[in-house]
């Protein structure tokens, strides 16, 4: 099969959420950019599926959130948690200074599906499925696109930028040989899926007693659930078998003991291998990485789509005019990662704290854990709630879209 060779302005490894989101917003500000994504389709399950109120603000300022709040969603206003036995509230998002004061929880193919089809309205928006970039085009120093295999055959696109949004494995960042930082992590997760039933309620709770946090997640008519184990310890799980750790399920939550024979083998658990890293410079000449690619996040939170799509934003903005032009320059990638490295490093440093003083503590405690002072006085003092709600909702440094939409769209790439 013949090479395709295909020109454009920005070329974007990674249909994720940076990777949709970017790619919408600069083909909406007259960019031309090209989209390739390794799989057939957007429907992976146990994704980041938690769209923050920051996220929700953005498709308000594209002047798209009461479509996309058609899709299929659950809306949390608040946070609690079962700390041996004992309910505590942790957050509430009712005061927030967005427009939507709710977490929404979605399946990430409904939210990328909706990216992509508003995307698609400008001729500038080119996504290739079933793309899996292999190689770099170098240019000496500079990059000057990607190489990608498909199964019509092998794929080559020109690019005055190349972006890495491929998320934590990044092959990108990899190929370019960026430096990356690993600030470790003392935990892993087990994902699964257990029915939901009238009686049960609507709320989303975390469940902590000795050696076990076990996270229930409404998603409508099913419970996404997070159990949390320690680092590499899956495999000891598995050897102590399936129905213990169905037991230990019903120990943490027993109203769940007439669904955990719903987990009928292990192919029904997906393990989440925790890490938190980022790296030491976004960028080399022609290539910039964010998302997952720059900084793979805890799920503590469930921040990483957002950190991901503010990094989309933050890029739109800077990069913009200068890919319009065919001027971007070492100094425009070095703003980007400027504007983003201090939330990245404040977000992780605060999971990283979290993950030490908290989660290794009741993965390791023997006796029943009681609820700290500070969480105790979140129940006392309900005004204390805004904090951790302002800290997940919106993080630090949430973005604005500044782009503005192009009255006249970038011509399609051209074959050659």
């Amino acid at each position: 099969m013949a090479t395709e060779s295909i020109t454009t302005k920005c070329a974007i490894a990674g249909g994720g959420p940076a990777g949709i989101m970017l790619g919408y917003l600069l083909a909406r500000a007259g960019v031309d950019v090209v989209v390739l994504e390794k799989h057939e389709d957007f429907f992976r399950d146990f994704r980041g599926d938690t769209i923050h109120p920051s996220t929700l603000q953005v498709m308000h300022e594209l002047g798209v959130l009461d479509e996309f709040l058609t899709r299929p969603h659950q809306e949390v206003k608040t946070l609690g948690s079962e700390i041996g036995g004992e309910m505590v509230r942790i957050a509430d998002f009712t005061h927030l200074p967005t427009v939507c004061k709710f977490i929404a929880f979605m399946p990430q193919w409904h939210f990328l599906d909706f990216l992509a089809l508003k995307a698609k309205q400008y001729p500038g928006f080119h996504l290739r499925m079933q793309a899996e970039v292999d190689e770099l085009i170098k240019d000496g120093d500079r990059v000057a696109g990607l190489k990608a295999a498909s199964p019509q055959g092998d794929l080559e696109v020109h690019a005055d930028l190349v972006v890495g949004t491929d998320g934590r494995h990044s092959t990108v960042r990899n190929l370019a040989g960026l430096e990356v930082e690993n600030r470790g992590a003392p935990m892993d997760v087990l994902w699964l899926r257990l029915s939901k039933r009238p009686e049960d309620g609507s709320e989303s709770l975390g469940h902590i007693e000795p050696g076990r946090f076990f996270i229930t997640i409404d998603r409508g008519d099913y419970w996404q659930c997070a159990f949390v184990i320690p680092k590499g310890g899956f495999n000891e799980l598995r050897r102590k078998g399936l129905e213990a750790f169905r037991l230990a399920i019903v120990a943490l939550q027993p109203s769940l003991s007439n669904r955990v024979r719903e987990i009928v083998s292990w192919d029904d658990v997906k393990l989440l291998t925790v890490r938190v890293d980022r790296l030491k410079r976004w960028y080399r000449p022609g290539l910039l990485c964010i998302g997952d690619a720059a900084h793979a996040m805890s799920p503590i939170g469930g921040v990483g789509i957002n950190l991901a799509i503010q990094d989309a934003v933050a890029a739109a903005n800077i990069l913009a005019g200068p890919l319009r032009e065919g001027k971007v320059t070492e100094d425009d990638l070095r703003k980007v990662e400027k504007r983003r490295q201090l939330p990245t490093e404040l977000t992780q440093g605060l999971q990283i704290f979290l993950q030490n003083r908290v989660i290794s503590n009741v993965l390791t405690m023997n006796k029943r854990p009681k609820p700290p002072f500070m969480v105790k006085m979140f129940n006392r003092f309900p005004v204390l709630r805004r904090l951790p709600a302002r800290l997940i909702g919106m993080g630090f440094r949430p973005e604005h879209v500044k782009t503005q939409e192009a009255p006249a769209q970038a011509a399609k790439p051209q074959s050659s």
